[in-house]
C-alpha cells in the first residue's frame, strides 16, 4: 500500500510541560463533535508507545547459542519484520512459548510464577507502577494527552493491543493511572481486546491461533465498531480514531478502516499514525488515506482537522 509522504514538525503542549498538574481543575468537560446531531467519537488506542511507554522487555533467541537479546517495544516494532530474516538480527528467532519465549513478559502469570518472579502482582501492573516514578516525559506515550481527553470526557475507549493479558489485568494497570492521579477517573471502556490473550483470540475467532497480530487488530477494529453502533445506536454522525505505532499494524488497521469506511460511508474513520514518537493524523476515505499532516497540532482531539500544509 502507497502511503503519502508526511511532513512533521515537533509540538509540545503546555500540558506536557506542566506534568502531572493536569487533572481537570481548569478544564470543562465537552460534548462530542457532532454530539447535536446523534454522532459520538470512539477513540481506540494501542498502548504501548501510544499510551505509554514502559520497560517491558520482550526477547529474541540467537539460533545457535540460544543466547537471549532484549528489545524494548519500540525496537521491536521497528525491526519485527526483519528477526531471522536480514539485518543486525539476522541470526535471531522469535519463540513462541508463553512461558519462556519472546513474549514471556507481556502475559499474565499465575500466583506461583509471580511468587518465582519476586512480584505480588502482573508484570503490566508492576511496569505501570514503576513508569510512573520516572518523571511524566519518560513515560508519556504520543498519544496520551488523546487518552486523556478522552477519559476526562468520558469517550467511548477501546484499548487494542498486541499485549496477552487478561482485560482485567489491563483495566487493573489502567487503573494504576487513575491511583496515582494522572487520570481523573477509569475510561468509559467500549471494548478491551489485548489480542494475544487465548480468550481473546477464541472471541475473535481464532481459537487455533494462525492469525496474526495485524489481522487480529483488525478483527478487533471491526468488532470494537459493531459494538459501538450496537451500544450507542447508528449515527451516520459518528467518528472513530485508531492510534498505532507499529508499521506493520498501521499498514493492516488502514486496510480494514477502508473496509469499515466503505461499509459505513457516512461516518468517518481516522488513522493516527505514532511511529517513532510521532504523531500524523490521517482521515480514511472510501479510496484510502487523506493526505493530510498535523503540525503544530495540541494531540488533545483525535478529530479535530488538521491544517493543510
Amino acid at each position: 500500500m502507497n502511503r503519502p509522504n508526511m511532513i512533521v514538525k515537533e509540538y509540545m503542549s503546555d500540558e506536557s510541560i506542566k506534568g502531572q498538574l493536569e487533572l481537570g481543575i481548569s478544564r470543562v468537560p465537552e460534548k462530542d463533535r457532532n454530539y447535536h446531531l446523534g454522532g459520538r467519537s470512539f477513540y481506540f488506542f494501542d498502548f504501548d508507545d501510544n499510551i505509554a511507554f514502559l520497560t517491558t522487555p520482550l526477547v529474541i533467541f540467537h539460533r545457535k547459542t540460544d543466547e537471549e537479546l532484549f528489545l524494548s517495544s519500540g525496537e521491536w516494532a521497528a525491526c519485527h519484520a526483519q528477526i531471522g530474516r536480514s539485518g543486525p538480527h539476522e541470526e535471531y528467532e522469535i519463540r513462541y512459548d508463553d512461558k519462556v519465549g519472546s513474549f514471556r513478559y507481556f502475559r499474565d502469570h499465575t500466583e506461583s510464577e509471580l511468587n518465582t518472579l519476586g512480584r505480588t502482582r502482573q508484570i503490566f501492573v508492576d511496569d505501570i507502577q514503576k513508569a510512573l516514578l520516572l518523571p511524566d516525559l519518560q513515560w508519556k506515550g504520543p498519544s496520551w494527552e488523546c487518552f486523556y481527553h478522552a477519559t476526562f470526557n468520558h469517550r467511548p475507549v477501546s484499548l487494542i493491543t498486541a499485549r496477552g493479558h487478561s482485560p482485567k489485568t489491563i483495566q487493573d494497570g489502567i487503573a494504576e493511572f487513575v491511583k496515582k492521579k494522572v487520570l481523573p477517573h477509569e475510561p468509559n471502556y467500549l471494548s478491551l481486546f489485548p489480542v494475544n490473550h487465548f480468550e481473546t483470540r477464541k472471541k475473535l475467532g481464532d481459537s487455533e491461533i494462525k492469525l496474526s497480530t495485524s489481522m487480529l487488530k483488525q478483527k478487533a477494529i471491526r468488532a470494537s465498531v459493531e459494538k459501538a453502533i450496537e451500544t450507542y445506536g447508528y449515527s451516520p454522525h459518528h467518528r472513530f480514531g485508531m492510534s498505532e505505532d507499529d508499521p506493520q499494524n498501521i499498514q493492516m488497521i488502514v486496510e480494514e478502516l477502508v473496509r469499515l469506511k466503505n461499509d459505513y460511508s457516512e461516518m468517518s474513520f481516522f488513522m493516527i499514525e505514532t511511529h517513532a514518537g510521532q504523531f500524523i493524523k490521517h482521515e480514511i476515505f472510501t479510496s484510502g488515506l487523506s493526505s493530510e499532516s498535523a503540525e503544530h497540532f495540541a494531540q488533545m482531539n483525535l478529530f479535530d482537522k488538521a491544517p493543510r500544509l
